[in-house]
């Protein structure tokens, strides 16, 4: 077996392990960054992601007139997080992020000529527990796609790059345990499973993303309080996010917490070019369109609406008799609040092109819609409600979806519209209204008019399924991002960051996030872990 000797092994190729790699080259650290996966993947899924980070007092928020804080922002997380008595470490992160997010984040990355979009977007409200009590979501100009190419520039062009060496498509299966220490690992080819070699280094971090791109792992962990889990989700993440090498952690003594904390979305469609088996995108669902079940009827009492607690909605929906629920809107109101999240789907930020930009917004997204009737099976387009319903049906291959049950919700829901502001008395329009308050919301989200009004367009239905994204639990770490044993002792050697390490200690988050902690966790634990090596070396 062919064994390679280096100061520092890191074991994915993620944002947080180009961050850990970058620090560790700046302290003269000779570095091997291992990634199953391919060159052109480099970055993972935060190559693919939005690029939203949840900051905190930071001087876009002031700019704004957004009064934050650190303990306002401590309060929010605990109230969201629900943390157990045992949730020590995850505590200390919390606090950690609130209080570091601003330097160790923004002004950071603000330092690699890297900005932030001048607007901040109000995210996770909370709807039973209080959430988000002001915006905090700070969107990248130039979404995750610009923070990995940043990164990827700063490693290529360090003063040390020659002491960095970046492994493509091979997979890491066993952690080397000598003398109580943690002194490398083994991988193998991905495609030749034969062709194994032995890393050694002084430091092995473990940076390799959650378990949510294994859908039986995903059933395996669900979150028992909730039932049996859909019978049908999508793949929000990637097949290589299964958890392998927290396996191998745990074979080695490591603690491996809260796997049953994820962090999924309400409203998946597949991808029109899939990648893997079940491979999904994400929707940003309308907050004005209705969300129905499988036969049409409006999901209530209470209306699901998007932007309050992403994790109550895929509570509720994973508690329904199908897999799947619709929901119904027009063009208007499409072109204004639809979006997918992630870089691929959102080319204006993107590419940073901000008249296009700027233009989608006013006027209206229409290059989306038009490309997801092209695209999509289930993006469905008609310009009368009977023959929408029909193409529903056809979808399904069934008739579950009774054209008066449709046509009452949305009459209902239209004439109570109509009565005039003094008269709104629907949930979901208070919800609209409130959100409409906020200047950047107001730009994304309709004033209530008619669904059925035949001057806003032809009538859209999108079939959705939930969709998995991030693992909310991990490898349990201290404020050193040194992985942990199950008596709470440091693993001499041994590291792990971002969502491998639960984003901090094994689950930062809790039970659910605020949103937008996942990137900006990433670059804080990977931080911790560079600094503290660092400080040893």
């Amino acid at each position: 077996m062919d064994t390679q000797k280096y100061d520092v092994v890191i074991i994915g190729a993620g944002i947080a392990g180009m961050v850990a790699a970058y620090e560790c080259l700046n302290s003269n650290l000779s570095v091997l960054l291992i990634d199953r996966n391919s060159q052109d993947h480099l970055g993972g899924l935060a190559k693919l992601s939005f690029g939203g980070m949840a900051l905190v007092n930071t001087p876009l928020q002031k700019r704004l007139g957004i009064k934050d804080s650190p303990s306002l922002a401590l309060n929010d997380w605990l109230s969201f997080a629900n943390f157990g008595e045992n949730d020590y470490y995850p505590k200390l992160w919390a606090e950690t992020y609130v209080n570091e997010s601003l330097g160790q984040v923004y002004h950071w990355l603000r330092g690699f000529d890297l900005k932030f979009f001048p607007v901040v977007n109000w995210v996770e409200r909370g709807l039973y527990q209080r959430g988000n009590s002001v915006p905090r979501y700070h969107v990248l100009w130039g979404t995750g796609h610009r923070l990995v190419e940043r990164f990827s520039e700063l490693l290529r062009n360090h003063k040390h790059n020659q002491k960095l060496k970046i492994l493509f498509e091979h997979k890491v299966t066993e952690l080397i345990k000598e003398n109580n220490q943690i002194v490398g690992c083994i991988a193998e080819f991905e495609s030749l499973p034969q062709q194994v070699v032995k890393f050694h280094s002084n430091f092995t971090i473990v940076a390799t993303g959650g378990i949510t791109g294994n859908l039986e792992k995903v059933r395996n962990n669900w979150y028992e309080p909730w039932g049996k889990p859909p019978t049908e989700m999508l793949n929000g993440a990637h097949p290589y996010s299964d958890g392998l090498v927290h396996m191998a952690v745990s074979r080695i003594g490591g603690n491996v917490t809260h796997l049953d904390k994820m962090w999924n979305y309400a409203a998946g469609i597949p991808h029109p070019k899939p990648q893997f088996e079940n491979h999904g995108l994400s929707l940003i669902p309308c907050k004005s369109a209705l969300w129905l079940d499988h036969t049409g009827k409006r999901i209530g009492p209470e209306p699901l609406v998007t932007g309050y607690d992403t994790n109550d909605l895929c509570y509720r929906i994973s508690k329904l008799e199908k897999p799947y629920t619709w929901q119904v809107m027009n063009w208007r109101i499409a072109s204004k609040e639809l979006a997918i999240s992630g870089s691929e789907h959102n080319p204006m930020i993107r590419d940073r092109k901000l008249f296009s930009f700027l233009k989608e917004i006013l006027l209206g997204n229409h290059r989306l819609l038009r490309q997801l009737q092209n695209e999509s099976d289930h993006f469905l387009v008609a310009n009368d409600l009977r023959t929408l319903v029909d193409r529903m049906n056809q979808l399904n291959q069934n008739n579950f979806i009774e054209f008066e049950t449709i046509e009452r919700e949305l009459k209902f829901y239209d004439e109570g519209i109509k009565r005039g502001k003094t008269f709104w008395n629907d949930d979901q329009i208070r919800r609209i209204l409130q959100a409409r308050t906020w200047k950047s919301e107001k730009f994304r989200t309709c004033n209530p008019k008619p669904i059925l009004d035949p001057k806003s367009g032809p009538l859209i239905a999108i079939k959705l399924r939930l969709i998995t994204r991030k693992s909310l639990g991990g490898i349990q770490t201290d404020l050193d991002s040194r992985v942990l044993d199950l008596k709470g002792n440091p693993m001499p050697g041994l590291y792990a960051i971002g969502e491998a390490a639960g984003f901090g200690g094994g689950g930062a988050s809790g039970f659910k996030s605020l949103e937008g902690t996942f990137l900006s966790g990433c670059i804080l634990t990977a931080r911790s872990a560079a600094n503290s090596i660092r400080k040893l070396n």
